[in-house]
């Protein structure tokens, strides 16, 4: 079990299509303060101790969020020895107090009890098993003092992500919510600190962390019967620096999930905040930009209040006067609060400031329904706000808009870039709606769902809008794939849910290209271990079961050949691949000097998606900079020309790459 726990350090390849560009800050890790060999050893110890416990209790029957709030613990032992994250002279010692914390919860555990579960006054370390990969990811939650003692009162819920720390791991995230710290008498609110699987400014994977933290933590309180305590309609979102990229992007691309949002400092563009980019970035990368950037989703505080904090003398003020001066040109608002002569800080007196306007729109919470909502998305990623849905855009990547009303026994909207609409009614019978949209009148009967709550579908079909039944459709994807929420690409997207990297296990027809697709899934598996803190699913061709199909996106390394997957799926995908040749987007090479890579709608699963011989496409160089550079690299689609160099063995060209319209047919560039 040692030298599964110890293990070896590897080396990451660097960026794999532009010539790296200066990037705004210098981020990498500082030196290693490696531990001596005997705290080594009690580390593996003690580990291998904790382990036997957990697996005891997973023979014992137990479940989460028990078990994930145990697992947790020797999870962050593992990874902090494994990626030698050692940057405080204390962190030896960090990491067998983390373990002993595991091994004490391990033995309430097994006796039936979760005292942690019900502490309050201090921070609180917790787990999930998240459904992307398996991995058990931190987080912590501070509840006040009276938490729970009144049975009128209902708490506010603050989500607070964290910005850049260039020494953070597991250990140092459990070490900080380890209780040692009593929380404010005063304070007003449950506090949930956010890991969001490290430093990636909360994108992709990252994520998607935020969102499963808050629904593991609501879902807890429901099985302790404590969710009467908590107000799901006053949850704020805050963080600063990298934290506020986070909120920014999370806040205005999900504007109905909070009552107001805190940004601090920050960055909401990549253009002008990453040195020296190209401007514009050559198709598909500039369109793809418009997926995290924030400012082109400014409109979005229509719906949810803004109170942000800069430094007057901090850079990333920038982040808060773009959106400010994006609004102004829309006739919105926002309140900025700027601390004259500060640089990057956020002291305590401007964060009760902060915190004394937040309260603000705290106390009036987020409403039910509201009569108008103002929605702005650019991809079907980021789908909705409140009772609207959109199903269906034209043309991804370009501003979709829809302004929306409540009226008498109706609507009315006006849309832009979109061809399906869902519209939620309020709680009431089915009645005949009149809707008024693009200046066109119909009546629509609503649907009634088997839960009781009321819908409306619209589409539009060569320029007139329609009533429509969802099974309509859902049958009509069937016959022609769409872009729609959870497919949209690109390739990226797949590493957001649940995935499965599949292995070949037969014969290549050229020892060229399995030698990339091999090399490039033990990229994908290092830089998912260093970056995204998790373990990379895996499984032999032979070895994939129905329930892997149906439930997860499937990432296929290898050719039709080898990858019996691929040979299966091949024929329902945009690509001819055969011994001699392959062919993608009108262009050809000869199948042993080059790789095609691609994401697509599932032919044996159209819910899901199929990759081919790909993980994420920026690299480790991007990771160690600026996280503004985590934006996609080759679209939905590209054919590699294998160009290996002894110092770069994954060495490619671009032949050609780009992106697939809202039908998954190739896009005219």
């Amino acid at each position: 079990m040692r030298a599964a726990f110890f293990v070896a350090s590897f080396h990451l390849a660097t960026l794999l299509l532009l010539a790296p560009c200066v990037l705004a800050q210098d981020l990498k890790s500082p030196p290693i303060k490696l531990p001596s060999e005997e705290m080594l050893k009690a580390i593996a110890d003690k580990a291998e101790q904790l382990g036997k416990m957990i697996s005891v209790l997973h023979k014992q029957g137990l479940r989460d969020p028990g078990l994930a709030d145990v697992e947790v613990y020797h999870e962050a032992a593992q990874k902090i020895v494994e990626h030698k994250e050692f940057f405080a002279e204390a962190s030896g010692d960090w990491t067998l107090d983390v373990l002993d914390r595991g091994i004490l919860r391990a033995r309430f555990l097994a006796s039936g009890e979760t005292p942690w579960s019900i502490a309050t006054g201090f921070a609180v370390a917790r787990g999930y098993r998240s459904r992307i990969d398996g991995s058990v990811q931190p987080y912590a939650v501070t509840f006040p003092a009276a938490y729970g003692k009144d049975p009128s009162r209902k708490w506010r819920v603050d989500i607070v992500l964290h910005g850049r720390i260039a020494t953070l791991s597991e250990v140092k995230f459990l070490k900080d919510a380890s209780g040692d710290k009593t929380a404010s008498k005063d304070l007003e609110y449950v506090k949930i600190d956010i890991y969001g699987r490290g430093n990636n400014a909360y994108r992709w994977a990252g994520e998607t962390d935020v969102f499963e933290t808050l629904d593991t933590f609501l879902a807890g309180e429901r099985v302790k019967g404590s969710e009467r305590f908590v107000d799901t309609s006053r949850i704020v979102l805050r963080g600063f620096s990298m934290g506020g990229a986070g909120t920014w992007h999370l806040g205005l691309h999900w504007p109905d999930r909070w009552c107001v949002l805190g940004p601090g400092a920050g960055f909401t563009t990549t253009h002008g905040y990453v040195g020296k980019l190209p401007n514009p970035l050559p198709y598909p990368q500039e369109d793809c930009l418009r997926i995290y950037d924030a400012v082109p989703y400014a409109q979005n505080a229509f719906n949810v209040p803004i109170v942000a904090y800069s430094g007057a003398k901090d850079a990333q003020k920038k982040a808060a006067d773009n959106i400010e001066a994006r609004l102004k040109e829309l006739g919105l608002s926002m309140t900025h609060l700027v601390a004259p002569k500060l640089e990057h800080k956020f002291p305590p007196e401007w964060q009760r400031k902060a915190d004394a306007f937040w309260s603000k729109h705290v106390k009036e919470g987020k409403p039910a329904y509201p009569t108008k909502v103002h929605f702005v998305t650019h991809t079907l990623k980021y789908p909705s706000c409140y009772w609207v849905e959109l199903l269906g855009l034209e043309q991804h990547y370009r501003e979709a808009a829809v302004k929306a009303e409540r009226i008498d026994r109706g609507f009315q909207l006006e849309t832009a870039n979109v061809r399906a609409l869902h519209l939620t009614l309020p709680n009431g019978p089915a009645r005949q709606q009149t809707v008024v949209i693009d200046k066109q009148t119909l009546a629509a009967l609503p649907w009634l769902h088997a839960s009781g709550s009321v819908h409306l579908y619209l589409v539009k079909r060569q320029g007139r809008w329609h009533a429509t039944l969802p099974e309509r459709l859902h049958t009509e994807r069937l016959h022609k794939p769409q872009k729609v929420h959870g497919l949209t690409g690109p390739i990226d997207d797949a590493f957001t849910d649940a995935f499965l990297c599949v292995r070949g296990t037969e014969k290549p027809w050229h020892d060229a290209t399995e030698k990339y697709a091999t090399a490039n899934l033990d990229r994908f598996r290092a830089e998912w271990a260093k970056f995204f803190r998790g373990t990379l699913p895996q499984k032999d061709d032979v070895d994939v079961t129905s329930d892997d199909i149906a439930g997860k996106h499937l990432i296929l390394f290898g050719d039709p050949s080898s990858n019996s997957l691929i040979a299966q799926v091949l024929d329902g995908l945009p690509l001819r691949w055969d011994a001699e040749i392959v062919e993608l987007a009108g262009h050809k090479r000869a199948a042993g000097e080059a790789v095609p890579v691609l994401i697509f709608p599932n032919p044996l699963n159209s819910q899901r998606y199929v990759v081919l011989n790909s993980g994420h496409t920026f690299h480790a160089a991007e990771f160690q900079g600026t996280n503004a550079l985590l934006y996609p690299r080759l679209g939905d689609y590209a054919l590699l020309e294998l160009a290996p160099t002894a110092r770069d063995p994954l060495g490619v060209r671009v032949v050609t790459s780009g992106l697939f319209d809202d039908f998954w047919q190739l896009e005219k560039k």
